[in-house]
């Protein structure tokens, strides 16, 4: 079958550049090795609970998602941070700790010169989707319909007369005018350096450090300490690093009369609830055990980047305009943040869309 474009990856950078594509009267296909789109995106709703697996919001400065939720009619979903501040859990007591310095003691924070969105201040907080982050997946896919294809893995990618030829697993192939790679790090260093771009084996210097969450679910009267802020950061060793308070972060994420915890939880051995547990009852005074919980396993986690990446992407972007037209978007390029990744896949798609017409 032959289209105009295919973009690689349906994560929020692959969705949002296929939508600006389309959006610009462009003929595209997303193609998604596992079985959803969404990337880190995860919601799950449960008896009145919405458990989020990965990014749960955004600050609430960064303009991208927001802009794309309302062009996508769903502005009215966009919800605002409830609770303020996050506290620090000394082993003995709670201590207030200063505007960004959780994020500090969490080593979460992405280098400013990966782009200008990470510099977006914290003044606002976060902001959040009515029925968790998958909302706005969810929008994105119904607006892309059938475009949006999940177990297609792209195997290779190869120039074309016109453009390029990408085998896909099963054996089938696909041609396109353009292509987009959407995807992690290491699959795109892999594709880049296939076509002969040596300058995107730097892509191999970003580190995806695993990460654990786990959600606990428990009914208010278990819980004897006042839950103050978003939650807290723990500064001694312990299974369990920091804690937010989901239900009492955004609207919405528990039923009347419960509590939802999210733990972020080190390398355990066995199951993470078991080892979260104990010590959540221990800080926040818990009785009994929790309704249900929840374990999410981000193998390849959180992205971190070396100082000097822009300047590492602006490089590989340069030697990649020598080939037929072809964009690289993402949090591999542009920063972890899910705005972020929505502003990448949105510029991708107009340089490519430029090309095209060029």
């Amino acid at each position: 079958m032959d289209v105009t474009c295919v973009v690689v990856g349906a994560g929020l950078a692959g969705l949002a550049a296929a939508w600006e594509l389309e959006k610009g009267g462009v003929d595209v296909i997303v193609l998604e090795a596992g079985r959803r789109p969404g990337g880190v995106i995860v919601t799950e709703r449960r008896d009145g609970f919405i458990v989020e697996g990965g990014p749960d919001g955004f600050l609430a400065a960064e303009r991208d998602i927001q802009d794309l939720a309302r062009e996508l009619g769903m502005g009215d979903r966009l919800v605002d941070q409830l609770a303020e501040g996050t506290l620090l859990w000394s082993g003995e007591r709670f201590e207030r700790l200063a505007e960004g310095q959780a994020a500090d003691l969490l080593g979460i924070q992405v280098p400013t010169d990966v782009g200008a969105q990470h510099a977006a201040p914290l003044q606002g907080g976060f902001k959040s989707f009515a029925g968790g982050m998958a909302d706005f997946v969810e929008a994105l896919v119904a607006s892309l319909g059938s475009a949006v294809r999940t177990n297609q893995g792209v195997t290779a990618l190869a120039p074309a007369a016109r453009g390029w030829r990408l085998a896909v697993t099963g054996g089938s192939t696909h041609a396109a005018e353009g292509v987009i790679l959407a995807v992690p790090a290491w699959s795109t260093a892999r594709f880049l350096a296939a076509l002969g771009v040596t300058a995107g084996r730097e892509l191999e210097e970003v580190v995806y450090h695993p990460s654990i969450t786990v959600s606990l679910a428990y009914r208010t009267e278990q819980i004897g300490q006042p839950l103050e802020g978003t939650g807290f950061v723990v500064g001694v060793p312990l299974q369990v690093r920091a804690c937010t308070y989901a239900s009492s972060k955004y609207p919405g994420r528990a039923p009347s009369g419960h509590v939802l915890l999210r733990a972020f939880v080190g390398p355990v051995d066995g199951d993470p609830a078991a080892a979260a547990h104990p010590e959540l009852a221990r800080i926040l005074r818990i009785q009994d055990v929790p309704l249900w919980t929840r374990a999410f396993h981000w193998p390849r986690g959180l992205p971190r980047y070396k100082p000097g990446q822009a300047e590492r992407v602006a490089h590989i972007r340069h030697r990649v305009a020598r080939l037929a037209p072809l964009e690289i978007a993402g949090a591999a390029v542009d920063g972890a943040g899910v705005s972020a990744c929505v502003k990448s896949g949105r510029e991708a798609a107009r340089r490519l869309a430029s090309r095209l017409a060029g």
